[in-house]
């Protein structure tokens, strides 16, 4: 079995329960409100800001043995850098409040996942940092597009709402092949158990976030405490 295999397989359970989130199935339907989008799109521009700087403590804290991941970093920090800027033009054109949003602070499980990939890159195995892009990328590939589609129509907004979404789905088909190539490079067993442990955490956060945008089902930090169950 490929690495990239075992990474899917290993984390198929916290995969499913994020997709099982109402709300992604909502979006799907373009069932949500512009108030749940806009919530979503704040929380985006959250972790989307610390994607880049992430990327780059990662690169530092390497070892010389992986120095061609580090040249793949590379790649990833020339296509990310200053995404989070679609984001608060979405924000505008749906509406919303960009300095609000950009000011304001992140849900529980927001920062928490941000906070977690920091500390797995400082403290712990530093190749761990790259569950987090299979979880983002891959759950991106799945859903963004699609979701834009529905929610554009369910809101009657206009396209210029969705640049983020529309052109991040698109953008990680891409990235989500090489990133398979780069996981089945790994051959080491501590690594790869790193990117499986990372994604199994942030898919449990992630949804946590999702579960949080739902303003029928109650407080974030209740959405937190099922996802860490």
């Amino acid at each position: 079995m490929s690495a990239y295999r075992h990474l899917q397989q290993a984390t198929v359970e916290s995969r499913t329960w994020l997709l099982d989130t109402p709300i992604i199935q909502s979006a799907l339907n373009g069932h949500i409100s512009r108030d749940e989008y806009l919530a979503f799109l704040g929380q985006a521009y959250h972790h989307v800001k610390h994607t880049v700087p992430l990327m780059m403590a990662c690169g530092a804290r390497l070892p010389e043995r992986l120095e061609w991941l580090r040249g793949a970093l590379v790649e990833y920090i020339e296509e990310e850098y200053g995404h989070q800027r679609w984001i608060l033009d979405d924000i505008r054109a749906a509406g919303g409040d960009p300095d609000h949003a950009a000011a304001s602070r992140p849900a529980p499980a927001t920062e928490l996942m941000v906070r977690y990939v920091r500390d797995v890159i400082g403290h712990d195995n530093p190749v761990g940092f790259f569950g987090m892009v299979f979880v983002l990328e891959g759950t991106s590939t799945a859903l963004a597009t699609r979701a834009a589609g529905a929610i554009r129509e369910g809101l009657g907004l206009s396209g210029d709402a969705f640049h983020y979404l529309e052109s991040h789905g698109d953008l990680d088909i891409g990235h989500l092949a090489f990133f398979e190539g780069l996981i089945d490079r790994l051959d080491d067993d501590g690594d790869l158990q790193a990117v499986i442990d990372t994604a199994n955490m942030v898919y449990r956060l992630y949804g946590a976030m999702f579960r949080g945008l739902e303003t029928s089902e109650g407080p974030a930090t209740e959405a937190l405490a099922h996802a860490l169950v």
